[in-house]
Order: C-alpha cells, then sequence, then structure tokens
C-alpha cells in the first residue's frame, strides 16, 4: 500500500509558523519601553539576577528583548559584535539603531521564512537616544522579521494589549524619570490580579529596569536602576492584601478601666461576692 505525500500550502505553512511563536512570546513576562524627558526606559518583570532580558549594545543603543532566553542571547551577542566591528571599522557614529534594527529584521525574517529550522520564540526592542527628546529611536521587532518605529512607549510579551491599554490612558510626553517608572510598573502589575481583583504590587526585587539616560557624562548613556535607587523611586505603594482580609481580621477586645466594675447581673460564672467590711 502506497502512501502519499501530504500538501500544506505555503499561506497554512506560515500561519502555523506565526502561531507557534506567538505562544511561545506570550507565555514570557511583559517588557514596557517608555520615552521620558531625558532618555528611554525599559522596565521588565524579571526575578532572575543573572539572566537579563535589557542590555547595552553600544554607546547610546539598547537591547530589550522576551521569549527564549537562549536565542535573543545570542540575538544579543551577534548585535554587540556587529556594532564593535563597524565603529571600529569607519567611526562610532556610523552605529546607529536603525542600521542594527535593519540587520536584526533581516535574520529574523530569514530564520522565520526558512522551512529547516523552527522560527525563533523572541521580540526585540532596539533603542537609541539623541541628543534631544525628538532624536530618540524605539524600534520594535518581531518573530517574523517586521520592524516597527514606536513613540512614546510600546509593549511587548506577556499580556501585552493589558499593559499598553493602561499605558494609553495615562502616559505624558516628557515626564520625569519617577513618574516614567512609576507608571510603567503599575502597567505591568495590571497584567495581572493578586486573586481578588486588584492589580498587582510587583516587589523591587522582582523588576528589572534601565535607562539610556543623554544627562550622563559618559560617553555610555546606558544604565540599570539599583534596587535602592528604584526603591526611592517608587516610593510607598498599597500593601497587595485585600480589604476583605483585613475586615476579617479580629478586633482587639476594649479595655476596661481598673476603676470600672462590671455591670451588675453579669453572667460570668462565679457567685457575687461582698465587698469586704
Amino acid at each position: 500500500m502506497s502512501m502519499g505525500f501530504g500538501y500544506v500550502s505555503p499561506e497554512q505553512l506560515m500561519k502555523d509558523r506565526a502561531d507557534f511563536a506567538r505562544k511561545g512570546i506570550s507565555r514570557g513576562r511583559s517588557v514596557v519601553g517608555l520615552q521620558y524627558a531625558d532618555g528611554i526606559l525599559f522596565v521588565s518583570e524579571n526575578p532572575s539576577a543573572a539572566l537579563h532580558k535589557v542590555s547595552e549594545i553600544y554607546d547610546r543603543i539598547a537591547f530589550a528583548a522576551v521569549g527564549r532566553y537562549n536565542e535573543f542571547e545570542n540575538l544579543r551577542i551577534a548585535g554587540v559584535r556587529l556594532a564593535d566591528m563597524r565603529g571600529y571599522s569607519y567611526d562610532r557614529r556610523d552605529v546607529t539603531g536603525r542600521g542594527l534594527a535593519n540587520a536584526y529584521a533581516q535574520t529574523l525574517g530569514t530564520i522565520f521564512s526558512s522551512g529547516g529550522e523552527k522560527p525563533y520564540e523572541v521580540e526585540l526592542f532596539v533603542g537609541e537616544i539623541g541628543d534631544r527628546a525628538e532624536d530618540d529611536q524605539l524600534y520594535r521587532l518581531t518573530y517574523d522579521g517586521q520592524v516597527a518605529d514606536e513613540h512614546g512607549y510600546a509593549v511587548m510579551g506577556g499580556q501585552a494589549d493589558l499593559v499598553a491599554g493602561y499605558l494609553k490612558d495615562r502616559y505624558r510626553d516628557g515626564s520625569s524619570l519617577q513618574d516614567a517608572v512609576r507608571l510603567a510598573v503599575a502597567a505591568l502589575g495590571h497584567s495581572g490580579t493578586n486573586g481578588d481583583g486588584k492589580d498587582r504590587v510587583i516587589a523591587v526585587d522582582d523588576l528589572e529596569v534601565a535607562v539610556l539616560d543623554r544627562t550622563r557624562m559618559q560617553a555610555r548613556k546606558f544604565s540599570r536602576l539599583s534596587p535602592a535607587r528604584l526603591g526611592a523611586l517608587l516610593g510607598e505603594r498599597a500593601d497587595p492584601v485585600s480589604d476583605d482580609a483585613l475586615a476579617g481580621a479580629a478586633a482587639p477586645a476594649p479595655e476596661i478601666a481598673p476603676h470600672e466594675a462590671p455591670a451588675s447581673g453579669a453572667d460570668d460564672g462565679e457567685p457575687p461576692v461582698a465587698p469586704p467590711l
């Protein structure tokens, strides 16, 4: 009995590969890229202190990613090598975020359309700051090599639609670093509830925050925010304990002053005793 080979149309094949990549990306946690007055802010919920989602590529260029760590780490290393080689061979000013984003787009597009290997389950941010806020650039790259030039803010991975909807109603141009950090962390907490219908309060130790800060005196503008500085920027935040849990707690018994005696006729289990003469 002969067995025939099944035919799969190119449209269906590309759809299956896209669904596969999207599912892998959505299982991760979101990353927010947000422009503020002095640069670009990247915020992610990442409990790991060693496996970074946000990294430096070159003097004014940063990289952020979601998805499979081994895949986007390979892309990050390739981007660092490309930037170093171009800056060394020509000039450091020839290394641009646009050029790096185009190189990533070609790589991701080739892998996605190739039938010999699975598509990369990653999405990327490439951010570059200029001398003015109007010159800042934030590019978002998807698993199939598409490039989008974002303005103001962008979200990828996890519950990206919920986080983006939260930012859409609250984002303002030219905000300070403190306001931008608070907004981004609140938006990430809006992506899921803590069981009582309220937004989550993400612990400082579970956050990875980095900035491209044009006010830094060094040539390298990338900087990570330490937990101490991040805690100072966030300030006091609401306790994640629900109101129902607080209401169900037992109230302390009222104290009785020493000179006050219990009311007569109280049933305390002992017969009344006459006062001493």
